[in-house]
């Protein structure tokens, strides 16, 4: 069963905490979303993730279904949940608002060495979150 995070446990990208969010990986840590696709490097891109879905998608949260931990290595199961409220500026261009609802499942798979963030990789389901979009 998911657990829609209260405001005390959300995440530091929930919570739009940019710096903790930087603070959460390692010096040479990425973050790729393989939806797009686009790797994000360094403390500027990884910063520019929270803030570009966070304009996107003000309400955006995470319902977590599944947790799988193996050594260094974590998958989460969960849906990115939201509303298209604002410009969303990708690499390949800006989607402007749509006021839609969006409800896609996604993987998140995290290498952790030392308890910091070296690898993040998010397998969102990119074609569910364009049709729910209408643009497709």
């Amino acid at each position: 069963m998911g657990a829609t995070a209260s405001t005390a446990d959300r995440g530091l990208a929930e919570d739009q905490d940019i710096a903790g969010w930087i603070a959460a990986f390692t010096d040479d840590g990425t973050f790729t979303d393989e939806s797009i696709p686009h790797t994000y490097r360094g403390a500027e891109e990884l910063g520019k993730t929270v803030e570009v879905y966070a304009k996107a998608f003000p309400d955006m949260h995470r319902e977590l279904d599944q947790f799988h931990v193996t050594g260094d290595t974590a998958i989460v199961q969960l849906r990115l949940q939201g509303t298209h409220l604002g410009p969303l500026e990708l690499p390949t261009g800006t989607v402007p608002p749509t006021g839609k609802r969006m409800d896609a499942p996604c993987c998140d798979v995290f290498e952790l060495p030392d308890g910091k963030i070296k690898r993040f990789d998010c397998y969102a389901e990119g074609s569910v979150v364009a049709a729910q979009l209408g643009l497709t």
